[in-house]
């Protein structure tokens, strides 16, 4: 049998798994678009009829005020539920969110991309750094488990692992912005630098970045290094490592196969984490004034913004659900012992 047809049955058995991945992802979407349009048409004095009956006491003809509320809710208001909701998503698949009621005139689908930049680049940002710092730290707390460095190390993550998103950002705050004004705490950038290449606009921004990144950095670190400490202590006991030291590999290449082995599980965590910290956003984005995804969905729910509501709400899922889906396909591609046992 020749490489071509042996590589045939894998690409085939790969192919099948991304698209299981995918159609369980859109069934996800399907139920939380469901969801979100029931919770603002039940919403205790349905929004939506009363933006339309408001319409109408401002001099709207039926037909007009109609119109305009299906534009703000993507549905209209009249019919019966089963039209609503045939409307509702039919206005989705043309990525038709309505229009914002807080900010009129403006496309939900504008707000949210303006948005999504100030929360997507700190999130993988702060996701990378407690990523590696915490594998990297994970590495020696395991090999020095049993000198002070280690107990340092794993306490260290200990620690940070327990104390919730927040209170680090307040905390950091509290340090760097008041007792030790060094770092801006609101805001991303200053309102005197104009918008562009220049050092002093993106210098700013690299700023006022510091505090959010950071924080999603220690949010996740404690649980990368007793993630990484816990592989790799279990990794020692492997016949490779034992043979490897046997034949009188140098420590360099022992800690490379310890890392390289340790880390494969933890690829499928780093994809889930990312969409963990885009629900972590709500309260770090709040701390900082940052106006990301987080912030705007919390501004949302305090003007009554419905219809921002639920597109914020339905595109924060969508990221969980695509980190989840890239989660096991990432996790199928780097390790060869899940792709040979799809193929089989």
């Amino acid at each position: 049998m020749t490489q071509t047809t042996r590589g045939r049955p894998r690409i085939g058995a790969i192919a099948r798994k991304v698209a299981g991945h995918v159609v369980r992802g859109l069934v996800m979407i399907w139920v939380v678009a469901t969801i979100s349009f029931f919770i603002i048409r039940e919403i205790p004095g349905n929004p939506v009829l009363g933006q339309y009956e408001s319409l109408i006491q401002k001099g709207m003809s039926p037909d007009q005020a109609e119109r305009a509320t299906a534009v703000l809710y993507g549905f209209l208001p009249t019919g019966s539920l089963w039209q609503q909701y045939l409307g509702y998503m039919g206005s989705l698949l043309h990525l038709d969110l309505g229009r914002s009621l807080s900010t009129p005139g403006v496309e939900v689908t504008t707000l949210i991309g303006s948005a999504a930049r100030w929360t997507v680049l700190p999130v993988l940002a702060g996701t990378l750094l407690s990523f590696l710092l915490g594998v990297t730290m994970g590495v020696y707390a395991a090999i020095k488990r049993s000198g002070k460095l280690g107990d340092m190390l794993a306490l260290s993550g200990s620690l940070l692992h327990g104390v919730p998103v927040y209170v680090i950002g307040l905390l950091l705050t509290a340090i760097f912005a008041t007792l030790w004004p060094i770092l801006p705490s609101g805001g991303p950038v200053d309102v005197e630098f104009t918008p562009g290449l220049n050092p002093g606009y993106v210098g700013s921004l690299l700023q006022h970045a510091v505090l959010p990144v950071v924080t999603y950095t220690l949010a996740s670190y404690g649980g990368w290094i007793l993630a990484m400490k816990s592989n790799v202590v279990a990794v020692l006991g492997d016949d490779f490592i034992l043979a490897a030291e046997l034949r009188g590999m140098t420590r360099g290449i022992v800690f490379r196969y310890l890392a390289r082995n340790a880390i494969l599980p933890l690829f499928t965590i780093l994809a889930l984490s990312i969409g963990m910290l885009f629900g972590g956003s709500i309260f770090i984005e709040e701390i900082f004034n940052y106006p990301g995804l987080g912030l705007l969905l919390v501004n949302s729910i305090s003007s009554r913004d419905y219809a921002l509501m639920g597109g914020t709400f339905l595109v924060i899922t969508i990221g969980i659900v695509v980190a989840n889906i890239v989660a096991d396909l990432l996790y199928t591609v780097i390790d060869p012992r899940v792709r040979s046992g799809g193929a089989a």
